[in-house]
């Protein structure tokens, strides 16, 4: 018989979060963190005490798994904000500020795979231990650089650290920094595959083999997977054979890449959503036309390959990179399973499994034991109004939620959603958008 704090989700239609079709009505029957039952005991196992929730004419859902979420970054417009309008106590005191829309937005799991400074472990530790509130996390440090650098160009030093970045300068270094990262609480080991360089398009391949290998070796040495930043096939391909867990982004995937991560077994998460909503909402927010198609095509591009990928059994994530002026945070996690569906082809099913059971992977735990409603698994569960199983659409919308349950514990989506004032400094400060020349002037 359950107790006092558990909770009975009566008459809900469930969608296992497995690729399974829904089903129910059904009774779901929480206790502390675990799903006790799922079914017709659900009912007959809740004591006198258990509270009970009407879910009836609602799915009864696994909460969303972010896969690649910046909760560090407080939303920059540019890297010029983010490398230098961010001191370590503002950006604590802003990532504990903003990681509770997560959770309003029905996420309840997510990896921060780099962060400013080292905050990442610490936040993941402040809200296991209840001093902030937020969903499950897992965390990286800085991600790992080659002095060619990252997205960020001539920002990245040649050496040290600034920002998100630790510019590893040879094998020994990145050995070194790959086991201080995890001696300091690092989930994941991040490694900024490829970046920038002036006058030449594109990202380019910024690291060895060998260089990639000295750092997932070390890492899996010490129990700790990898994930790598690619955005080309070179880099793709090669991170894949130097083992790494999980790819980011695999933009412009071929067919000798693709065979590397199946011979490898590793994961991608392709992460649309930045690209997508630069694309089609770009010019509401004063994006260049010239980025737009430039990120229009490389979703063209990567999308088939992600297809071929998952066909072929390659697990396949949802990530919204959340933590930019163009994905705030709460408001674009689950727009990733639309993409996987429009421009991917997965069914919708297909498409939640993604942002639901496949995200056991990023949270590090086994799969069956997160991300799915079943007996046993985390109490980490949506109650949403409509059918996401025919329309993803329905949880990019918070109104459709109706219950958020994380850890076993209702959020309270009664709240006002949470809002700030800009902090001194905070944004880069412009005299003007253009040059105010003689001819500009009418003169």
């Amino acid at each position: 018989m359950s107790g006092a704090g558990a909770l009975l989700l009566v008459g809900g239609t469930v969608l296992p979060g497995d690729g399974s079709a829904p089903s129910g009505p059904s009774d779901v029957l929480v206790e502390g963190d675990r799903i006790v039952a799922v079914g017709p005991t659900a009912a007959e196992l809740a004591g006198p005490s258990v509270e009970r929730i009407d879910a009836t004419g609602h799915t009864v859902m696994p909460g969303l798994i972010d896969a690649h979420c910046h909760i560090t970054f407080g939303e920059p417009a540019s890297n010029d904000e983010l490398f230098f309008h961010r001191d370590r106590s503002t950006a604590a005191l802003v990532a504990a500020f903003d990681v509770q829309k997560l959770l309003l937005a029905g996420v309840t799991g997510f990896l921060d795979a780099d962060c400013l400074w080292n905050l990442g472990p610490a936040l993941r530790d402040a809200i296991e231990a209840g001093v902030v509130e937020g969903p499950r996390m897992t965390a990286g440090m800085n991600a790992l650089l080659t002095a060619a650098g990252g997205t960020a160009g001539r920002l990245i030093p040649d050496s040290g650290t600034a920002a998100y970045a630790h510019v590893v300068g040879d094998r020994d270094e990145m050995v070194r920094t790959t086991r201080q990262q995890i001696k300091h609480g690092a989930d994941w080991i991040k490694i900024h595959v490829t970046g920038s360089l002036p006058n030449r398009s594109g990202e380019l391949t910024m690291w060895t083999l060998d260089e990639l290998r000295s750092v997932t070796d070390t890492a899996h040495d010490l129990g700790t997977p990898c994930i790598a930043h690619c955005r080309n096939a070179s880099s793709t391909r090669l991170a894949a054979e130097a083992g790494v867990d999980l790819i980011l982004h695999a933009s412009f995937m071929d067919d000798t890449a693709l065979a590397a991560v199946v011979d490898a077994g590793c994961a991608i998460a392709p992460t649309f959503t930045f690209l997508a909503n630069l694309a089609d909402h770009g010019h509401q927010v004063g994006a260049g036309s010239g980025q737009v198609e430039l990120f229009r095509g490389e979703i063209e591009a990567t999308a088939a390959m992600v297809r071929a990928a998952h066909d072929a059994g390659v697990r396949i994530l949802s990530g919204s990179e959340s933590g930019f002026a163009l994905t705030p945070y709460g408001h674009w996690h689950a727009r990733e399973l639309e993409v996987l569906v429009e421009a991917v082809g997965l069914s919708p099913l297909e498409a939640i499994r993604c942002a639901t059971a496949a995200g056991a992977l990023a949270l590090r735990m086994q799969d069956g034991t997160i991300g799915v409603v079943a007996e046993g698994a985390a109490a980490d569960l949506l109650v949403v109004d409509g059918d996401p199983s025919r329309d993803v659409t329905i949880l990019g919308d918070r109104a459709n939620l109706r219950h958020v349950i994380s850890r076993g514990r209702r959020v309270d989506l009664d709240r006002p959603w949470p809002q700030r004032r800009p902090l001194p400094g905070e944004k880069v400060g412009q005299w003007a958008t253009e040059l105010l020349t003689r001819e500009a002037a009418g003169r």
